[in-house]
């Protein structure tokens, strides 16, 4: 495929393209890029696109029909308020912390004009391993980053430390058994997308043979 569009277009060279019907999606999972949330301005999903984002990422793998995730939508003023909590409470573990590193705090859910949380919440007593369902949450993350791109939009998939502080967590909406799989910040593009290394093939794959006895 040396010289084809889809390597002008920044893709890599896969040599997967045998159906010509399929060469759209190929393309868009071969040159998805993400940009960070500063830099990811208006316009911002509107309502519908946002309930068409969120049936999209929803279809993923879900062993026993689960359903082991669900969505929380942070609006402006609400991201506002949030800023201001992860402040202080920056603040309160950090006394001496200096007012760029607060004002860092209280930007975090202002970087891009829309963030959508994603909440892995697992049944414990369940025939499907908790593993399998934490790892569904992961694709809907992914599966959110993947429907934006296809609208065109584009994400950032974050979580930082107010994730996994528990009572940051719980002012964020995780309830009792909960955690956040990421938050995914969502807007357009204010700058082109950089192409980043990527695995070598042949390092990150192998070929089953039984063990030596």
């Amino acid at each position: 495929m040396a010289g084809s569009e889809h390597e002008a277009a920044g893709g890599s060279k896969t040599g997967c393209y045998p159906d010509p019907t399929r060469r759209d999606l190929l393309d868009h999972l071969a040159t998805r890029r993400t940009i960070p949330a500063p830099n990811l301005g208006l316009p911002a999903p509107d309502r519908d696109e946002i309930q068409c984002l969120l049936t999209l990422a929803a279809r993923v793998p879900d062993h026993g029909k689960l359903a082991p995730w669900r969505f929380i939508v942070y609006g402006r003023e609400e991201r506002v308020v949030i800023g201001r909590y992860l402040r202080q409470l920056w603040l309160q573990q950090e006394p001496t912390a200096g007012e760029d590193r607060l004002i860092l705090e209280e930007e975090r859910f202002l970087r891009a004009p829309l963030v959508i949380g994603v909440i892995s919440r697992p049944l414990q007593e369940h025939k499907v391993p908790v593993w399998e369902q934490e790892l569904s949450a992961g694709a809907v993350c992914l599966n959110l980053l993947h429907a934006a791109s296809a609208l065109g939009f584009s994400g950032q998939w974050l979580t930082e430390w107010y994730s996994y502080h528990s009572q940051s967590a719980q002012f964020l909406g995780a309830r009792e058994g909960e955690r956040f799989a990421g938050f995914i910040h969502l807007g357009t593009p204010t700058i082109p997308p950089t192409e980043r290394p990527r695995p070598d093939l042949a390092d990150i794959m192998t070929t089953w043979s039984p063990p030596a006895e």
